[in-house]
């Protein structure tokens, strides 16, 4: 796990999406495709900002896939995030992608599930764009993740930690109004992305971050396995890093 650490999030946002877009580049110069998978959240504002502004990327040779998004909710819910990625991500792309596949979670979740995984199954990711939760977890896979399964996308329940960082993002009014549910990709599925561009800000991730970084890997700290990706990025600001053991 390689980790950069910029002075505020904006600029670890925007190197996180240079590395991001020159891994695109190889893929389409070496294959004449690529495809990513695309995360959500308050932690990928700046990330998403600075890609889509990218230069020299002909986005209509990209597939594009979802991370996660939550069992109940339509896509006109302000927590969407199909919505999410439809506004800060596909829409202001300068060509249209070859295609995104995105998340349904208002029907049959296993369903959806199989949809998805079915869809995924036979591609070589090039770059994953991901975060890292305030518990620590990767997509949706709250502790105790799930290391085993081998399905590209399950069925998750959400732990009240990750439910009320939801609520604290201000997503959701209330933390009833927080789904218990949602679809997630599996951190089997995460870790055989080629690179994965993990962009981490803020002083409330910092604990996660470290623990993340230095602790053994285990599924109480999901994130704790991009340890053993050979080609992990971590983009932190000075607040997301201000527990590592030696900040620099």
């Amino acid at each position: 796990m390689e980790i950069s650490i910029s002075e505020n999030k904006i600029e670890s946002g925007r190197r996180a999406a240079q590395h991001g877009a020159g891994l695109i580049r190889e893929a389409l110069n070496e294959r004449g495709s690529a495809a990513i998978v695309v995360a959500t959240g308050a932690s990928q504002f700046e990330m998403l900002d600075a890609l889509v502004a990218e230069p020299d990327i002909d986005w209509r040779r990209v597939t594009g896939f979802h991370l996660d998004e939550y069992v109940g909710i339509p896509m006109t819910h302000p927590a969407s995030f199909r919505l999410y990625l439809w506004q800060r991500f596909v829409s202001k792309l300068p060509l249209p992608p070859k295609d995104f596949h995105f998340l349904d979670g208002e029907g049959d979740p296993q369903a959806e599930c199989r949809r998805a995984s079915d869809l995924i199954e036979n591609e070589t990711i090039d770059v994953a764009f991901i975060g890292i939760g305030e518990n620590a977890h990767v997509a949706f896979n709250d502790p105790p993740a799930d290391f085993e399964t081998t399905e590209p996308y399950l069925v998750v329940t959400l732990d009240e930690a990750c439910r009320r960082q939801q609520l604290g993002e201000g997503w959701f009014p209330t933390f009833e109004d927080v789904p218990t549910q949602a679809i997630s990709m599996s951190v089997h599925q995460i870790m055989k992305s080629a690179a994965i561009i993990c962009t981490v800000p803020d002083e409330r991730k910092a604990q996660a971050v470290a623990a993340a970084h230095a602790s053994e890997v285990n599924p109480d700290i999901p994130a704790s396995i991009l340890q053993r990706h050979p080609l992990c990025h971590l983009y932190l600001d000075r607040a997301a890093a201000s527990k590592l053991k030696q900040p620099s």
